[in-house]
Parts: C-alpha cells; sequence; structure tokens
C-alpha cells in the first residue's frame, strides 16, 4: 500500500472519474442558481398560503371558543343572550367583558372598557394586523341582532348602530333576546370577525362595512359584499362565510350581521 507507483495510478483513477474537481464552472453555478430561483417561486406561494391556512384555522377556533362561552352564558341566563343595556355591546371592547368569566382569559375591565388586562390570543385572529392592542384588541363582533327585538333590529340603519346614544334612534333600545327565538340556528351568525382578514379582496372593511361610509349619507362602500370573515352560528358550528354569500339588509343591500332581516329570528345566509 506504501508503493509510489500503487498511490499515483489510483489518483490517477479518481482524477478521471471527475471526483477530484476543485470547484464548480460558471456555467453550472448559474445553472444551480437558476434552479433554486425556479423552486422558490414555485414554493414560496405554497409555504405562504399553507402559513395563512394555519391561521385561519386558529381564528376559526377562536370563533369556536367564543361561541361555546356565549352558550355558556346563555345557560346561566335561562337563555337569555349577552345584554348589558349598551348600544354599542357588539363592538368587541364591550362584549368581551361580560363573557371574561365563560372565556378564561383574565382581563380586568377598566375605564372606557379599555384594554387594561392586556389581550389574549382566543380574541385575536393571528392574520389581523388592524386590531392588535389598538382599537378594541379584539379580532370579533357580536351580533347586535341579539339583543335587539326582530323588529328593532328590521329598522336599524348603519347610522343608528354608529349613533345609538348621541343620535336616538331605535338602535338605543335593547331587549334581551333568547334561545327560542332563534329560528335558524345554523344560519343566524352569532360572532364573527371585525375584519376581512383571510381575504383581502377589496377594502379590509369592518362589520358593517364603516371603512368606506360615505360620511353625508351614511352609505356602504361599494366593495360592501367583497371579503370573507369566520363566522360561529347560534348552533356553534363555525366556517368561513364569503361577504356574497350572506343575506344583505332591505335598507342599503349590505351583509350587515348585525342588522340581519328577521333580526334573530332571520337568516344570515342566503
Amino acid at each position: 500500500m506504501n508503493n509510489p507507483e500503487y498511490k499515483q495510478a489510483s489518483r490517477d483513477v479518481f482524477t478521471s472519474a471527475g471526483c477530484a474537481r476543485g470547484a464548480f464552472t460558471l456555467i453550472e453555478l448559474l445553472v444551480v442558481i437558476a434552479i433554486i430561483a425556479t423552486l422558490a417561486a414555485v414554493l414560496f406561494p405554497v409555504f405562504a398560503t399553507a402559513r395563512e391556512k394555519g391561521r385561519q384555522t386558529v381564528c376559526l377556533s377562536n370563533c369556536k371558543q367564543i361561541g361555546l362561552a356565549v352558550a355558556a352564558y346563555a345557560q346561566d341566563y335561562d337563555g337569555g343572550y349577552p345584554n348589558t343595556n349598551d348600544p354599542y355591546l357588539f363592538n368587541g371592547r364591550r362584549w368581551r367583558w361580560c363573557l371574561m368569566p365563560y372565556l378564561g382569559a383574565g382581563q380586568t375591565e377598566g375605564a372606557n372598557y379599555s384594554n387594561t388586562g392586556g389581550a389574549t390570543s382566543i380574541l385575536l385572529c393571528p392574520s389581523d394586523t388592524l386590531s392588535g392592542t389598538g382599537y378594541d384588541a379584539t379580532s370579533y363582533n357580536y351580533s347586535a341582532a341579539f339583543y335587539h327585538s326582530p323588529d328593532v333590529t328590521d329598522a336599524l340603519t348603519i347610522r343608528n348602530l354608529r349613533s345609538a346614544l348621541s343620535d336616538p334612534g331605535p338602535g338605543a333600545v335593547c331587549e334581551t333576546q333568547t334561545e327560542s327565538n332563534v329560528q335558524f340556528p345554523a344560519k343566524k351568525s352569532l360572532v364573527a370577525e371585525w375584519f376581512t382578514s383571510h381575504d383581502h379582496t377589496g377594502t379590509q372593511n369592518p362589520v358593517g362595512f364603516w371603512g368606506t361610509l360615505n360620511a353625508a349619507t351614511n352609505a356602504p362602500g361599494a366593495d360592501r359584499s367583497t371579503g370573507a370573515r369566520n363566522h360561529v352560528f347560534a348552533d356553534g358550528h363555525a366556517k368561513l362565510v364569503r361577504a356574497r354569500q350572506q343575506n344583505a339588509t332591505a335598507a342599503d343591500d349590505s351583509p350587515d350581521m348585525n342588522r340581519t332581516p328577521g333580526g334573530i329570528a332571520g337568516s344570515d345566509l342566503r
């Protein structure tokens, strides 16, 4: 094995087989880079889609847990849904406080319904970059139809919801609704996302489409039937619902679960 001639012959065989090359040629390197770039272009969107689907699933789970909390609340209040005589209860900063014992979120209500206890994961959709710790620190909306009578709900306008106290109208009158009033539990939305975090078609408007309201007329924006949100329904099931799949209000043709035609006895799905 120490024969110099044997070692030289071995090196010659190794080199002739192409195994002793010190580096890639420029063309080979460019080919490798092109292949990697092509794979990245194909795979990165797939990874992004998979990640968003995961976030959407977490958000859907949040909705289901909130729905279970509302159901537990109703059991303790003779079948009555949350109603604090606050016409703005549909806002995340409002409804969450009466449900805290059922959510296990451990927050403490502060002045003006501020988020003094810090946001918790069950209240935030991981795809929601707009709520965060800001406006509500809550990604979800509780349907105003569950604390207004069907007659009042049918009379509500977006302005009534927004200005129920400063400009009293039907929205200022709250009335506890019960589980027995729900006629289509699999079609009446109980809680839904505030923003269209999982579908960026059009503007990411709040529920009620206030983000594109015309200030002079309180009319909804032209993109009110775009986008999609996770919803949990009165029967407890949750799913992603596109705005165009929702029943629209007669007054302004908006798919707004706060003003469902027929109120709690109506349907949010076409």
